[in-house]
């Protein structure tokens, strides 16, 4: 779990809750309307640029930027050279014991299509299309997380526009200005507050993630082959390694 992003939203929350609160604000930050229209706005963009789908399927894609597990390089270059080992020892169908022993679906997969005696061309391909398809999946969310971001102030300044019509209009009426200055500068104030502490930073974090988990899935293409070729332990080690930078490779070097 990245808890860096929850941290990161919730103190962003109450520290400007807090600039509130001492600056002598409360209630009147909270201003439905505002809220209505910048919001409201907002996921109304959105369902016209995007699917009904697509726009639903955000909620599993952000979770990737909160609850997510990925192979770290040590770990996943160490298990292939075990697995390299086994397989020259003892044959594929010895790797078969392996596989319970794993909680990534992905790898799963590959190890099971190498049991299986699937050639390395299928398995390469198999495995890249699965690769393509969760790079089209996390690039179709960020786009909506970008979308979102842009669209939040966007919709804050057509909230300002519609206080100053309702201000100027009811200048002759004192007690209705208030009325229109709040919709004028609280809708501004919730945009850049959705866009900047919520959908811009999560779609970065996406982003970050996304790439890992993509170098993480090519390494286990790129192992899974190698052990299929017949590879011996130190070849799949370096070809592994070479995914890494070289001031890391020391770290991360797996034991034969």
């Amino acid at each position: 779990m990245d808890i860096a992003t929850i941290i990161g939203i919730l103190l962003g929350f109450f520290v400007i809750i807090s600039a509130i609160v001492a600056g002598g604000g409360g209630k009147m930050f909270l201003h439905i309307p505002s809220l209505a229209i910048t919001i409201g706005g907002m996921l109304c963009a959105t369902l016209i640029h995007f699917s009904l789908p697509q726009l639903l399927g955000i909620f599993s894609v952000v979770k990737k930027t909160i609850v997510t597990r990925i192979l770290s390089p040590s770990e996943l270059i160490q298990k292939m050279v075990n697995y390299a080992a086994i397989n020259r020892r003892d044959g594929t169908l010895a790797l078969e014991r392996e596989i319970p022993n794993l909680d990534n679906s992905f790898f799963i997969k590959g190890l099971q299509m190498l049991v299986d005696g699937q050639e390395v061309e299928v398995i390469k391909d198999i495995m890249f299309l699965e690769v393509q398809t969760l790079q089209d999946r996390h690039s179709t969310g960020k786009k909506i997380l970008e979308f979102m971001g842009s669209a939040a102030p966007a919709f804050g300044m057509i909230g300002t526009l519609i206080g100053l019509v309702l201000m100027l209009k009811n200048l002759s009426s004192p007690e209705a200005i208030g009325g229109g200055m709040a919709v004028a500068l609280l809708t501004t104030f919730y945009g850049a507050l959705a866009a900047n502490l919520i959908f811009i930073p999560l779609a970065g974090k996406l982003g970050i993630y996304s790439k890992a988990e993509v170098t993480t899935m090519e390494m286990i293409v790129e192992g899974i082959c190698a052990i299929a070729r017949g590879d011996n332990p130190t070849a799949v080690r370096e070809k592994l390694q070479a995914f890494i930078s070289p001031a890391r490779r020391e770290e991360v070097k797996a034991s034969i």
